[in-house]
């Protein structure tokens, strides 16, 4: 029966790649059998049938073994596998025989000895065989091509041993169908099992990896503690599988990496650099903030805390400057404030000391306040009394008055003076740190606002450094004298008289740290006490010189010597030799003012007779009842007593020549009952009000409670507070305290409070007081004299 021209193979083309008539082993095989006479492999159905023809014994089964990797157990399963396929193409020929027989007519002339064509089995492996590069593929495919192109109405003759095809009834093409769908089907279902097999297998190993994973992760946790962190070293161990699932720790090298994974990472990636944008965007506005920030405060002009605009020097060239002074004291464009300075140069001095930023012209003409006369009239001391304030902590230092230029550095450091200050900073830092300090702390505002509170004097301390320095000193030269020059003229200005207080000599006259170096007295004392004493006659002699001068006869009319020189520590005959010394070097210079000369703590009486032949002299006495373990024990209604009957005991002792020297001022005092201020006793050194003041003076060491309850109650914490929490009887103390004590120092020549601002000591601060309600706005203006009846204060703490 012709086959269905849909069941007909293409025949399959040349492979164009392969070269034609390829010698291999079985072109070989074939060359021997011709050469022997062997018949052909392959025209045989089956490995059984050629092993009749020939004689070969049939091969015994052996046991599979089992596979180890070796190559022997995969060639015994093929050609088990092979053996099989030969078998069961005999079985379905077999099959195919029996059921188609009947549709060839054996009669027939030419059909004897005719065979059915291969049933559709053998044909697909014939297929098979060709795929596989079976020895039997020569001798098959050429029966198979020839079956191919075979038709119905050829009369073409063949090859004797091919026969030609037999016709199928319509039910055998059906039942050859249905065979055919079966073969499919079951090679559907078989590659099924086997993709099943595969994904099985899959799964099998992802959860052993997984499993792992999660062991990795637990046994990590365990080593960290529970932190999810563990060692450097640990961090390295990692599975191969973990990296090629990509689950291996975040940046390790090697391994797959997931989708999310790298999501992720390049999202970190984006913010990052979004962080970083945001950052530079801040920065950037910051930078803007400042620069207007800076602008704005110098288009304002040089207040306190605002750097000044200088614009007086847009009329100098840096030319004009000779080359020799440049980058000196008196080059005007390494100034850090140039306001009310003359900035034309001239190198021109009075007694060693530069003029250099002053004017040519002044005015004398102005008077403080109604009740006192013009600079240019003279002022009456002894009959009007003295009103004025000290300038302290600007041109000579002291940690109290300006803690923050002493509290950014590490106890380590020691710094507790100017002198270890500036040590540590080093020149250069220390010259600008200190410039912006005298430019800023004090400014013509103050002066204006010291004659709005009634003041008639300002007292200004300032130290040796402002003249000159010597040989191991770490301080500024030099600049804070052009400082004081101006500090001058502004007094000046609003009609203030000056006492002029030459607060450091070199050595230090004290051992305080105001003194410049907080330590032991050099000054009279010591090694270098007599070179010091000289040094300091010296500079007596440029100052007296300098301002002995015209433009200051009416301005400074009190001259300071020495500041609070420690006499109890020194010989006291020779700290009065040398006062002798100094007025008349002061004298001898042409200087009229009053010469002011300290107390050196011994008492006022004991000025009796001393220095009494000598004219224009005046002694300056400081009184405080805080540094006097039996005077800060008093309770407030006790202390309010004494500013009355104490001091203006003092007072009339000290003026009345008999019993002692004669005129006599204060030039310090202050409202403070307790000594809790922070570095008041000098850096690193206690208070008294707690028991906790230690000297390396054993007598003067404080190490009990000395608040008037003398017990551990005792408290530095509230006496250092805010002035906005004191209570109105508190305030009316402090009032009553500092009126008591203006009315005992006038019955002499007068006062000077310590001092005029601070940067948060508000017991020590009259701007602050002022403000705060517990002194007054006008000097002279009080409610309450020490003729009148003293209110008493015992429902105040004594304890704070």
């Amino acid at each position: 029966m012709p086959r269905s021209p849909s069941r007909e193979r293409p025949r399959p083309r040349p492979d164009p790649t392969r070269p034609p008539q390829a010698r291999t082993k079985y072109t070989r095989e074939r060359e021997e059998r011709k050469e022997k006479g062997t018949p052909e492999r392959g025209k045989y159905r089956s490995e059984r049938e050629e092993r009749k023809v020939y004689g070969t014994p049939e091969k015994p089964r052996t046991r599979r073994r089992e596979d180890n990797g070796s190559p022997e157990p995969r060639k015994e399963r093929e050609r088990v596998l092979r053996e099989e396929r030969v078998r069961e193409r005999e079985r379905e020929r077999r099959r195919y025989e029996e059921e188609y027989a009947h549709d060839f007519d054996d009669g027939d002339e030419g059909s004897s000895g005719e065979s059915l064509p291969p049933p559709p089995t053998e044909r697909r492996h014939q297929t098979e065989d060709r795929r596989r590069g079976s020895p039997e593929r020569k001798s098959k495919s050429r029966v198979v091509v020839e079956e191919k192109h075979r038709s119905t109405d050829s009369e073409s003759t063949v090859d004797s041993f091919v026969k030609p095809a037999l016709p199928l009834s319509l039910d055998s093409l059906a039942q050859l169908d249905a065979i055919n769908e079966k073969d499919g089907t079951r090679g559907f279902k078989e590659r099924e099992k086997r993709e099943r097999a595969v994904s099985e297998r899959k799964g099998v190993k992802e959860k052993v990896v997984t499993g792992r994973a999660q062991k990795e992760k637990a046994k990590h946790r365990r080593r960290s503690g529970g932190s999810g962190r563990y060692d450097k070293y640990e961090r390295r161990r990692v599975s191969g599988p973990l990296l090629e699932e990509g689950r291996g720790p975040k940046g390790r090298r090697g391994g797959y990496v997931a989708a999310d994974e790298r999501g992720r990472r390049k999202w970190w990636k984006r913010k990052r650099w979004i962080t970083f944008g945001l950052v530079v965007l801040v920065l950037l506005i910051v930078i803007v903030a400042v620069v207007v920030s800076k602008k704005k405060s110098s288009s304002s002009g040089g207040g306190r805390g605002s750097d000044p605009n200088n614009d007086n020097l847009s009329g100098v060239q840096q030319g004009d400057i000779p080359q020799s002074a440049k980058n000196t004291v008196l080059d005007p464009f390494t100034w850090y404030d140039t306001a009310d300075f003359n900035v034309t140069y001239t190198n021109e001095t009075v007694g060693g000391l530069p003029i250099m930023g002053l004017n040519s012209t002044w005015n004398d003409t102005t008077k403080a306040n109604q009740f006192v006369p013009a600079l240019d009239k003279p002022f009456a001391y002894g009959q009007m009394p003295i009103r004025g304030v000290n300038l302290g902590g600007w041109l000579s230092i002291e940690p109290f008055i300006t803690p923050s230029l002493f509290n950014t550095y590490k106890p380590n450091q020691g710094i507790v003076d100017e002198y270890t200050l500036c040590k540590v900073l080093g020149p250069s830092q220390a010259a600008k740190t200190l410039e912006k300090h005298y430019a800023q702390f004090i400014t013509e505002a103050d002066f204006q606002q010291i004659q709005a509170a009634g003041f008639d004097h300002v007292r200004i301390p300032y130290s040796y450094w402002a003249v000159t320095t010597y040989p191991g000193d770490t301080y500024v030269p030099k600049i804070s004298w052009r400082y004081l020059l101006r500090g001058i003229e502004w007094a000046r200005r609003y009609g203030l008289r000056v006492d002029l207080d030459l607060h450091a000599l070199p050595g230090s006259q004290n051992g305080w740290n105001h003194s410049g170096r907080q330590g032991p007295i050099g000054w009279l004392n010591g090694t270098d006490g007599s070179l010091n004493a000289q040094r300091s006659l010296d500079l007596h002699t440029q100052l007296s010189t300098f301002f002995a001068a015209s433009r200051y006869k009416n301005v400074i009319t009190i001259y300071g010597l020495v500041n609070e020189p420690k006499m109890t520590k020194l010989d006291q005959s020779a700290v009065v030799s040398w006062t002798q010394s100094a007025v008349n070097i002061v004298r001898k210079s042409g200087m009229n003012a009053t010469i002011a000369f300290g107390d050196g703590f011994l008492g006022l009486e004991k000025w009796q007779g001393e220095l009494q032949g000598t004219t224009g002299l005046v002694l300056d006495a400081h009184e405080y009842t805080i540094f006097d373990p039996n005077l800060i024990v008093m309770n407030h209604t006790a202390k309010a007593a004494y500013a009355c009957e104490g001091w203006t005991k003092q007072m009339k002792i000290s003026m009345d020549k008999t019993t002692g020297f004669g005129p006599t001022l204060c030039g310090e005092w202050s409202q403070a009952d307790t000594d809790c201020t922070t570095y008041l006793n000098n850096v690193g050194i206690g208070t008294r009000w707690e028991g906790t003041f230690t000297s390396a003076d054993r007598g003067v060491s404080v190490l009990s409670p000395a608040c008037p309850s003398k017990s551990s109650a005792c408290s530095c914490t509230d006496a250092n507070a805010d002035p906005s929490t004191y209570s109105d009887a508190y305030k009316s103390w402090l009032m009553t305290n500092a009126e008591a004590q203006m009315a005992s120092y006038e019955t002499a020549w007068g006062w000077f409070y310590w001092t005029w601002t601070t940067e948060g000591a508000a017991q020590w601060d009259w701007k602050k007081g002022m403000e705060g309600g517990f002194l007054p706005k006008k000097v002279w203006d009080r409610g309450f004299n020490c003729t009148d009846d003293l209110p008493s204060f015992d429902g105040l703490s004594e304890n704070y």
